[in-house]
């Protein structure tokens, strides 16, 4: 292998590790935006909402970064198989991680919103356990797509059917309780709202566990029953 040879090959995986390193930033920002989101719910505390609003553009700007990143990949080096795999699944979970900090200022926004309310209606456990289990779905999604294992992806992906049952059945505690007790429902409503941006939450850990068995064995498995 020639000198000039040996340094494209050395660029060429600086950038693929720039790019993950990039990947997993994004990823510890989203993480962090969910956890903010949340504990500002269910510690009543504003200023931890706050953080997340103002965080915000952060997560823009390293969805921004991996894209250019991945075009530069995508143009100057052509990257084949496996790696080409990799740098389109990196602009899609970038995608994928930036709404995850928009879904992260919804639950922000639901959480000043019932704190100026002085709403009385405490967020039921269930909404603590959902956040849970969707934060640990884009976590090991995450993992699943640089360490390409596509066991990781697929038991991600099945555990998505759980979060949406935690979701009905916030959905159906929260009508009932609307029913039973009017002045409950302009809260109620905001925790219906946080339940759907979680449960979306765990829809894009799936995307992205997706992506991690297709970086894996190069055959897709979005829209099937049996993953």
């Amino acid at each position: 292998m020639s000198t000039q040879t040996e340094r494209a090959y050395r660029h060429f995986h600086d950038q693929l590790e720039e790019l993950t390193q990039r990947l997993l930033d994004m990823s510890r920002y989203a993480e962090t935006a969910i956890d903010l989101a949340v504990d500002s719910l269910l510690e009543r505390d504003p200023d931890q909402a706050y953080l997340v609003l103002a965080g915000d553009r952060a997560l823009d700007e390293l969805e921004l970064e991996i894209e250019r990143i991945a075009v530069s990949l995508l143009a100057l080096q052509q990257p084949m198989a496996r790696d080409l795999r990799f740098v389109l699944g990196a602009i899609r979970i970038s995608a994928d991680l930036e709404r995850v900090g928009d879904h992260a200022v919804n639950i922000a926004e639901c959480a000043l919103r019932l704190y100026d309310e002085g709403a009385r209606l405490l967020p039921q456990p269930e909404i603590a356990a959902m956040a849970h289990d969707s934060r640990r779905m884009l976590v090991d999604a995450i993992d699943s797509f640089v360490r390409s294992d596509a066991a990781l992806g697929r038991d991600v992906c099945r555990r998505d059917d759980s979060v949406d049952d935690r979701h009905d059945t916030i959905v159906r505690h929260q009508v009932e309780q609307m029913r039973v007790d009017p002045s409950s429902i302009s809260s109620g409503l905001q925790l219906l709202l946080v339940s759907r941006n979680l449960e979306r939450v765990a829809d894009l850990a799936t995307n992205i566990a997706e992506d991690a068995v297709y970086l894996a064995e190069g055959r897709t498995i979005k829209h099937r029953a049996n993953p």
